[in-house]
């Protein structure tokens, strides 16, 4: 792995990450009377999801398999969540804690990719790939609706922080910053986005078929 993206700062958004996406497949499970296996396997499904999919197409070692600790911290956090009642996880703190851990990856994900070498967009694709694909496993596996299809500004606070940081590592070392500053930055842009969203509501304009292309069926 490139000793560049081993950093303490980044160790830390990759737990945080695990953890939140982890404790969301293992409440949804728990909401679904689903038993302890089934919750472990959604607590790791859906931590792991995001950053298998993003190993394999930068063709990075799948960062699970080689760290004997995320499996681990997967089923603690599903063993948490079996002796928490749902309730704690009901209405908008949670989403409000599940946007930490989205932040958390976007940033993660497109860090990793750009020290590994894929070029500026893509490296941002591969942020929004570890930070929502986890939560469309989980949502596909358990039959509901994908966190994606949700009115509130998901994608896009994923997306601004994995712009960020890929656009603050190019210019960090013209500009004289470090990139510790730049990933937390880019987490926090995401972060808040993504709470104001939660809290007010905020989405952009969905698709409206105008009148002149109705008339013209």
């Amino acid at each position: 792995m490139n000793e560049e993206i081993l950093t303490p700062v980044l160790d830390i958004l990759d737990v945080v990450g695990i953890a939140i996406f982890a404790l969301s497949g293992a409440v949804i499970a728990a909401k679904e009377r689903q038993t302890f296996v089934t919750m472990a396997f959604f607590a790791l499904v859906t931590g792991v999801g995001g950053g298998t999919v993003r190993d394999l197409l930068i063709d990075a070692p799948v960062f699970w398999i080689t760290d004997p600790w995320v499996a681990a911290i997967c089923l603690a956090t599903a063993l948490f969540a079996w002796f928490t009642p749902t309730r704690f996880w009901e209405g908008k703190l949670f989403d409000i804690a599940d946007g930490a851990g989205l932040a958390a990856y976007a940033v993660l994900g497109a860090a990793k990719a750009t020290a590994y070498g894929i070029p500026p967009v893509p490296a941002a694709l591969m942020g929004i790939i570890t930070g929502c694909v986890g939560g469309i496993i989980r949502d596909v596996v358990a039959g509901r609706p994908s966190v994606i299809m949700r009115p509130e500004l998901y994608v896009t606070a994923a997306a601004l922080s994995a712009s960020l940081t890929v656009a603050g590592m190019l210019a960090a070392p013209h500009l004289g910053l470090l990139n510790i500053a730049v990933w937390g930055i880019a987490f926090a842009a995401g972060y808040a986005l993504r709470v104001a969203a939660v809290v007010w509501q905020i989405s952009l304009p969905s698709y409206r078929e105008s009148p002149t292309k109705k008339g013209a069926e």
